[in-house]
């Protein structure tokens, strides 16, 4: 009875356990050395790059790009 009490304790404590914060989720999301970012589609200041995934494009702001070496 006692493990069936401490077992309840533990599954409701768990379900108050608030979600990953931002800077977290923003982190396991990025790509290209970490200055893109994973979407399934760029906004109007960013280009695509490279591919994530799949579905998904690589989003780099243009002045984090590496410049071209012989232009």
């Amino acid at each position: 009875m006692r493990s069936l009490l401490l077992v309840l304790v533990v599954l409701v404590l768990l379900s108050y356990v608030p979600p990953a914060n931002a800077f977290i989720r923003r982190f396991f999301n990025t790509c290209w050395r970490t200055k893109g970012i994973c979407r399934k589609s760029c906004y109007k200041s960013e280009i695509y790059h490279v591919f994530c995934d799949v579905t998904m494009l690589c989003c780099i702001n243009k002045r984090d790009l590496p410049s071209m070496v012989g232009k």
